[in-house]
């Protein structure tokens, strides 16, 4: 007698090949590394763009996204959204090909506690004493790693706030995440396009101009993105929030092995340091999760 698959089983697989593949980037960009930043950037917009819109085409989902278009309230608030994307996308992709691997790692380390500060001052959401001390832990590790290094992890910061942020304003932006995602290509897509262009009229254009595989790469970068967020919306919504706050350690961690074991970029004895209380604080955040997640389920048993 076979029973069916309980919806949180169906979830685990996806949301975990999202995060899997999120961690690994890092092997996808490097080899593009001759190529800016920008254009780079530019290629994903682009081609994530005509990737959703055949997606969308495809799954007769463009009353949707007419709808959606239609709402300004919304259009400008995915605006704000598809900025902070680009912002984190770009500051990623740069580090990722200039030697920075392991600081990527450290921006998405941190970012689950940003997002528990954004949940406190702009959700009003209220922090149990181990998740101030699990915010406070990283708060010092950060601190430590500035100190040391003589400046703040500029690289890492950015990333975990465009990204925390980014997160909230879809959290609160009441819009399906293939629609949503669609309209923030459409906004910058056409710059994009245009940006391109004027690379190609000013001869710096990098598509066409090398190797077949840097060409497959760049168009690669639409369907990658749009799968992958995909994934993780479809997964995200059947399995508890504590799995999901879980799971998400494993593209940083991922990343970090990139770094350090494939680039072999340095990791002192000093900056082990303060990796490693950011570390016992996203421990302490895991297990305040599980514990509360556990209690909210015997409540309601």
């Amino acid at each position: 007698m076979s029973s069916k698959p309980r919806p949180a089983s169906k979830g685990l697989v996806p949301t975990a090949v999202a995060f899997a593949i999120w961690g690994l980037f890092p092997l996808y960009f490097y080899p593009l590394r001759q190529v800016s930043a920008f254009q780079i950037i530019a290629h994903r917009l682009l081609w994530s763009c005509l990737f959703v819109l055949a997606w969308i085409a495809l799954r007769g989902e463009l009353s949707t996204l007419r709808a959606t278009l239609a709402n300004r309230s919304i259009v400008w608030r995915l605006a704000l959204s598809a900025a902070l994307i680009t912002v984190n996308w770009l500051v990623y992709v740069w580090g990722v090909m200039n030697g920075h691997v392991v600081e990527t790692s450290l921006g998405y380390f941190i970012g689950p506690l940003v997002n528990v500060l954004l949940g406190v001052f702009f959700l009003s959401e209220r922090l149990t004493p181990a998740q101030w001390t699990a915010v406070s832990l990283a708060g010092a590790g950060v601190t430590y790693l500035a100190i040391t290094a003589g400046r703040p992890p500029w690289i890492a910061l950015t990333l975990a706030f465009s990204f925390a942020t980014y997160g909230l304003i879809r959290k609160v932006v009441k819009v399906e995440s293939l629609p949503g995602l669609a309209t923030e290509t459409l906004i910058l897509g056409p710059i994009s396009a245009v940006y391109l262009l004027w690379c190609e009229s000013a001869g710096i254009g990098a598509f066409g101009h090398g190797a077949p595989a840097i060409d497959a790469l760049l168009l690669g970068t639409g369907p990658i993105t749009a799968i992958t967020l995909f994934l993780y919306a479809f997964g995200t919504r059947l399995l508890p929030y504590s799995t999901v706050g879980l799971l998400q350690f494993t593209a940083p961690t991922l990343q970090f092995a990139c770094g350090v074991f494939v680039f072999h970029e340095p990791f002192s004895r000093t900056r082990a340091v303060g990796f490693a209380l950011i570390w016992m604080a996203l421990l302490l955040y895991a297990a305040e999760g599980l514990r509360l997640s556990r209690k909210s389920q015997v409540v309601t048993a």
